[in-house]
C-alpha cells in the first residue's frame, strides 16, 4: 500500500468522529484536512452531555493520547441518573461510585475543544460547506458552496445524519423509526427552572409515562437540555402546524400531548429558549451493505444513523474512527481499497447489532409499560423483542 504519508486525506465533518479520525491519522504521519461547514470553532455547540464507553469512545481517546485532557474536562457526578414517573416521583436514583471512570460524562463543547487542540494548526478548514464530489482520475475533487475546492486521494464522510457524501457510496436510505423528539434548552437552570434543577441534581432525568418520554440533562455551563419523545407520523412536524420558534405554541402542544403529567415539567417550557428543535427519528436498515469503493468511505451517523435511546451514537463514531485509522495506517492490507473494504464489513456488522438493540430499546421505553421496562433495564434486565 502507498505509504499513508504520501496520501492526501480529506474528512468532511468536524464532529467527534471526524476529529478523532484526524488526530489518529496525524499521529501516523498522514496529511489530513477536515472540512467543516461551521464558520469557526466558536460556533455554539448544542446537545446534551455525552457518556463515553470504555470499549469505544474512551478506547479511541486512549489511542489518541488524550485521556489526561479528558480527565481534566469530564464531569464527575454528571452520570448520576434519576428515573421518575410523569409526576416527578423518584423511582430510581442511580449514582456511580466516586472515582469510578465508567461511562463518564463530558459536554460536547469541551470534547470538541480537546480534539481540536490535538490537531496540527490549520487541519480544520472552516466555512467549508460541502457541495459535490468530482472524480479526477484516481483522486477526488471536493467542491464547496463558497466556491473553493480541494483535491484528495481518500475522502471520508463524517458529515452526520444528513450526509451529503453518503449518496456517492450507496443509495440506501434510512427509514422512519416512528418517533419524533422535540429538543429544548434552558440557560441558568438554577434560577430559571429551580424545581427541575433541584430534581436534576447535576445529572440526568428519565421521566416516562403514557408511552412517552422526557429526558433532561445538565450541562457544565449551568444550563440544561431536554428531549420529549413521542410516537408520531413521519411528517408530523409539518402536519402539526406548530411554529417551533414560538414558545407559546410549543408549550400549548406539550400541555395537550403530555396531559396528565405534573405541572413541574411546565417549568421547562416556560423558560426554554424560544427555538425548539423537532427531530424526526430515523434508522438505517439493519441489513445494509454495499460494494466498497477504493478511496471513499464513511463513519458515524453518515454510515449507521439510529435513534439515541441506547446512547451509542458518539461512541460508535469514535470507534469507527479508531478502526478506520488502524486499517489505513497498519500493515495488514496491501492498499487502501482493501483496508476500506474490511473496515466497512466490520463496521456494518457491528452497527447492525447495535441498531437492532437500539430499536428494541426505543420501543421498550415508548410503550405503555415503558417505565417498568426502564426500571427493569437498570436492574440488569435487557428488553426483549
Amino acid at each position: 500500500m502507498k505509504p499513508i504519508h504520501e496520501k492526501k486525506i480529506a474528512i468532511v465533518g468536524g464532529g467527534p468522529g471526524g476529529l478523532t479520525l484526524a488526530r489518529l491519522l496525524q499521529m501516523k504521519g498522514a496529511e489530513v484536512k477536515v472540512y467543516e461547514r461551521d464558520i469557526n470553532k466558536d460556533v455554539r455547540v448544542q446537545g446534551a452531555t455525552l457518556d463515553l464507553h470504555e470499549d469505544s469512545g474512551l478506547k479511541a481517546l486512549q489511542e489518541a493520547g488524550l485521556m489526561d485532557a479528558f480527565k481534566a474536562n469530564y464531569r464527575p457526578g454528571a452520570d448520576k441518573t434519576r428515573v421518575v414517573d410523569k409526576h416527578g416521583a423518584i423511582l430510581l436514583d442511580e449514582e456511580v461510585e466516586a472515582g469510578e471512570l465508567f461511562r463518564p460524562e463530558i459536554d460536547r463543547g469541551p470534547l470538541r475543544k480537546i480534539l481540536l487542540e490535538s490537531l496540527a494548526e490549520g487541519t480544520v478548514v472552516w466555512d467549508s460547506h460541502f457541495k459535490q464530489l468530482v472524480q479526477e482520475d484516481d483522486r477526488w475533487k471536493l467542491e464547496f458552496h463558497s466556491g473553493s475546492a480541494a483535491l484528495a486521494d481518500i475522502v471520508i464522510a463524517a458529515d452526520g445524519a444528513n450526509s451529503k457524501l453518503r449518496p456517492y457510496i450507496t443509495p440506501i436510505k434510512p427509514f422512519f423509526a416512528g418517533m419524533t423528539i422535540v429538543e429544548g434548552a434552558v440557560y441558568d437552570s438554577a434560577n430559571n427552572a429551580p424545581a427541575i434543577h433541584t430534581l436534576l441534581a447535576g445529572g440526568k432525568i428519565f421521566a416516562l409515562g403514557d408511552a412517552k418520554s422526557l429526558i433532561v440533562s445538565s450541562k457544565g455551563d449551568g444550563s440544561l437540555v431536554f428531549y420529549t419523545g413521542c410516537k408520531t407520523t413521519e411528517n408530523w412536524v409539518k402536519e402539526s402546524g406548530i411554529n417551533f420558534s414560538d414558545r407559546e405554541q410549543v408549550r400549548n402542544w406539550f400541555k395537550q400531548e403530555f396531559a396528565g403529567w405534573s405541572n413541574i415539567w411546565q417549568e421547562l417550557f416556560d423558560k426554554a429558549e424560544p427555538n425548539f428543535i423537532p427531530r424526526p427519528q430515523y434508522c438505517m436498515p439493519t441489513d445494509q451493505h454495499w460494494p466498497s469503493l477504493p478511496n471513499l468511505t464513511l463513519l458515524g451517523d453518515a454510515a449507521h444513523l439510529m435513534p439515541p435511546y441506547a446512547g451509542e451514537g458518539v461512541n460508535m463514531a469514535m470507534l469507527d474512527a479508531l478502526e478506520l485509522a488502524k486499517a489505513l495506517t497498519g500493515n495488514n492490507f496491501h492498499d487502501a481499497a482493501a483496508a476500506i473494504a474490511v473496515y466497512e464489513l466490520q463496521m456494518l456488522s457491528r452497527a447492525s447489532a447495535t441498531a437492532q438493540m437500539t430499536l428494541i430499546q426505543t420501543e421498550s421505553m415508548h410503550c405503555n409499560e415503558g417505565l417498568e421496562n426502564l426500571l427493569a433495564m437498570f436492574s440488569g434486565v435487557r428488553p426483549q423483542e
